[in-house]
């Protein structure tokens, strides 16, 4: 059985009463949308934390980023093979649509969106991305990734090592794929495993990780923290379950059953700092928009999204289709759970930095999880 601190267990109760699952349980009553208030006042203050905003601030784009994730779907359909990326703007409120040519901008406007004109367009970026993905990269390339405000594939190269005869080679070739340009960071990524500690955790041999998502049946979480047939033990070193299936490098995302004893709920930990969080759904969220993580470490944080779809160059190989966050996390965060909103966006995988001096972290989307293992997200 999972764990509840005190301070969270009048909550969770309520929360296990109305969404634990079982194998022949019938669907728990779900609270309607419009009784629902805009977020809670944890989530509105770590927004304000971490994010600068205040309470009427967050509120409002949290509300707008609704609409956002809405509307970017809409938009994709309708802009077809002229639709170059889009993104969030904060400043606006509004989601910002990358488009090759000017008449279906219109209709994209039409949807309550802003368009930009651009002259390549998402299709063509991404294949350029795909042919630099079959490149070896030295450990000075810190990742690549499609920027749709760039309008570019951007290449991060680690700024000591941007001289590095490797380094510029490995730019040469990549700017013969396509259209690129070049950023620089402090250091390279690295992934969150950390050894045996205290804290709300899953252990796998010697290595602590995060849970990600429940799922019917176990939950989601990376796939560096341990192999397919690997035990898993719950935060207090009994028998918790089993890794199903496993992937690291080229993807970073695992699959483990649990036993009987353990169940799952559709709930992300708030750790305190938030009330914990019901999960109602996966609807991706756009670049730009808001984003928290739940990790057993440094618990919860908040940041924006700030890239899709990034190849990250770890010194164990390279993982894709990443993205990119401005959240901070430190060792043992791997595998914790990305959350926008109400929705799950991914399992935290690795990044630069910590939750004192700030960094960068990268999570493996959890729709892409789901579809590999044919897995059911078990939501509220």
């Amino acid at each position: 059985m999972r764990r509840l601190p005190l301070l969270r267990a009048a909550a969770a109760a309520l929360l296990l009463t109305a969404a634990m699952s079982t194998t022949g349980s019938g669907a728990a009553a779900v609270e309607p949308a419009e009784a629902r208030p805009p977020a809670s006042a944890g989530l509105l203050d770590a927004l304000r934390t971490d994010l600068g905003l205040t309470r009427h601030q967050a509120e409002q784009r949290l509300a707008a980023e609704r609409t956002a994730v809405k509307t970017e779907q809409r938009a994709e359909r309708v802009a077809g093979s002229a639709y170059g990326g889009s993104w969030f703007e904060p400043a606006t409120g509004r989601l910002v649509v990358a488009v090759t040519d000017e008449k279906p901008a219109a209709e994209v406007r039409g949807l309550g969106a802003e368009t930009r004109i651009v002259r390549h367009s998402a299709a063509l970026l991404d294949r350029a991305k795909t042919r630099i993905d079959a490149l070896a990269a030295p450990a000075g390339v810190a990742g690549w990734h499609v920027d749709p405000r760039a309008n570019r594939v951007v290449v991060t190269v680690v700024r000591a090592d941007r001289n590095d005869p490797a380094v510029r080679a490995f730019v040469e070739r990549a700017r013969r794929a396509g259209p690129v340009v070049v950023s620089e960071t402090e250091r390279a990524p690295v992934t969150y495993a950390a050894g045996t500690v205290g804290g709300d955790p899953y252990y796998t041999g010697n290595v602590r990780c995060s849970i990600g998502f429940s799922v019917h049946g176990g939950f989601v979480t990376a796939g560096h923290c341990g192999r397919a047939g690997a035990a898993v033990r719950g935060w207090d070193g009994s028998a918790m379950g089993t890794f199903q299936g496993s992937s690291f490098p080229g993807d970073d995302y695992a699959y483990v059953s649990v036993h009987s004893g353990w169940w799952t709920v559709p709930v992300v930990l708030g750790w305190g700092t938030v009330p914990d969080r019901l999960v109602r759904g996966s609807a991706e969220a756009p670049v730009g928009a808001s984003i928290c993580r739940s990790g057993s470490t440094t618990r919860w944080h908040c940041g924006t999204v700030l890239a899709k779809n990034e190849t990250v160059n770890y010194s164990q190989g390279a993982v894709h289709q990443m993205t990119k966050t401005s959240v901070c996390a430190q060792g043992g965060d791997s595998g914790g759970s990305f959350i926008s909103g109400d929705q799950a966006q991914g399992v935290t995988s690795g990044g630069w930095g910590n939750c004192s001096t700030g960094g960068e972290t990268w999570f493996q989307p959890v729709n892409e999880i789901l579809g590999r293992y044919s897995l059911t997200l078990h939501t509220a």
